[in-house]
């Protein structure tokens, strides 16, 4: 049986369940470019530390430090410490996968579609 959450205490609001409240949290942190883009990466590679993800997608290293947060904050990631820095990776391969998915069907989408 599924537990619910109220999203809010507006009159009329409906309870959501907390599967789907988890999977709605889980797209907000995927909600990015950038965070998508560190996912492939590390899908790709299996880990990475900051600079090598800042040198790959070529941006600055405050602003790859601050999406790896709210991917660790999602439990999306987890950092190992080796000496003075720290190795990324994806806490598993379910959310690259969703990430291809997602990629796949965006490619789909922007294909023109046929005329039969």
């Amino acid at each position: 049986m599924s537990t619910s959450v109220t999203p809010s205490s507006r009159p009329g609001s409906r309870s959501v369940p907390a599967d789907v409240q988890a999977a709605s949290e889980l797209l907000a942190a995927l909600a990015s470019p950038l965070r998508m883009s560190i996912v492939t990466l590390l899908d790709e590679h299996g880990s990475r530390c900051v600079h090598q993800l800042v040198d790959a997608l070529g941006v600055p290293q405050p602003l790859v430090s601050q999406h790896l947060r709210v991917l660790r904050g999602a439990g999306l990631v987890t950092g190992v410490r080796r000496h003075r820095e720290v190795d990324y990776r994806l806490v598993d391969g379910h959310v690259a996968h969703i990430v291809r998915d997602a990629l796949a069907h965006a490619g789909h989408a922007t294909e023109s579609p046929d005329t039969a």
